[in-house]
């Protein structure tokens, strides 16, 4: 055997073993199934999910770059009605929801916008109540693509792939089988950016455990959600999610 053929058969010999060993390395993960249905599990349960049908959280954001701090409020209600108002102090509020129809935002910088199109459908998906309980419904492919270190700990990547607009991967702690960590590209009317969210400060609210502080790393900037209180089933008048006249002058025209 000559050098050449010796040295060709030798790198064969590498790709074969490479490739075994990926595929063994893929097989001892778990799937993607089981860590979210484990989520579930540990955070309280589909019975303490499924008894929820509104919710009402509030605390505060931080933008450090900026030196800006300010109140935030969130109500949310099945199946996929949602309102955010989040005081910038002089720069104004910036309101955005739904009314589960029309997905929009109004904010005193940029004035009223309706979601459409892949922004749309990016809204509906978040504003889907019991999101978490719900992912079969959401998604239509979810596969664990390996594995991440968050704080210093390692977690499985979970991939999930919705029915339109580009895959989230989601991060949970191999430990406690928490949430840690969701990457997703933002859809936005200046366009689309990739955004890290790192959840930590699990609570029990009800039955439930729930993420108390969500710091959001996007280009250029870092914010951080502290939230205060989480109350399920909690009353919200039906006006609440009706939509704003700047934004039904939109949806007129």
């Amino acid at each position: 055997m000559n050098r050449f053929n010796f040295a060709k058969n030798i790198a064969i010999g590498a790709a074969v073993v490479l490739s075994l060993t990926l595929a063994r390395a893929a097989d001892d993960l778990p799937k993607a199934d089981t860590i979210l249905d484990k989520y579930i599990e540990v955070s309280g349960g589909k019975a303490a999910y499924q008894k929820h049908h509104t919710e009402v959280a509030k605390g505060s954001f931080s933008l450090a770059a900026m030196n800006i701090n300010g109140p935030v409020v969130s109500y949310r209600a099945e199946p996929n009605k949602s309102l955010t108002e989040i005081d910038f102090g002089s720069m104004g509020k910036m309101r955005e929801g739904s009314d589960g129809t029309v997905y929009w935002m109004s904010f005193a910088m940029t004035g009223p916008h309706v979601k459409e199109g892949p922004e749309k459908a990016q809204a509906a998906m978040s504003a889907r109540f019991n999101e978490e309980l719900n992912w079969r419904d959401i998604f239509k492919d979810a596969q664990t693509t390996g594995v991440d270190t968050v704080d210093g700990k390692e977690c499985y990547k979970v991939q999930l792939t919705p029915s339109e607009g580009p895959p989230i991967t989601q991060c949970y702690d191999k430990e406690s089988s928490l949430m840690v960590k969701q990457s997703m590209t933002v859809q936005s009317p200046m366009g689309e950016a990739q955004s890290d969210s790192f959840f930590s400060d699990y609570r029990k609210e009800g039955d439930v455990l729930m993420p108390h502080k969500i710091k959001v790393n996007a280009p250029g900037q870092e914010v951080v959600l502290t939230f205060d209180t989480i109350t399920f089933n909690a009353d919200i008048p039906a006006d609440k999610f009706a939509l704003p006249d700047e934004i039904k002058a939109l949806v007129k025209k």
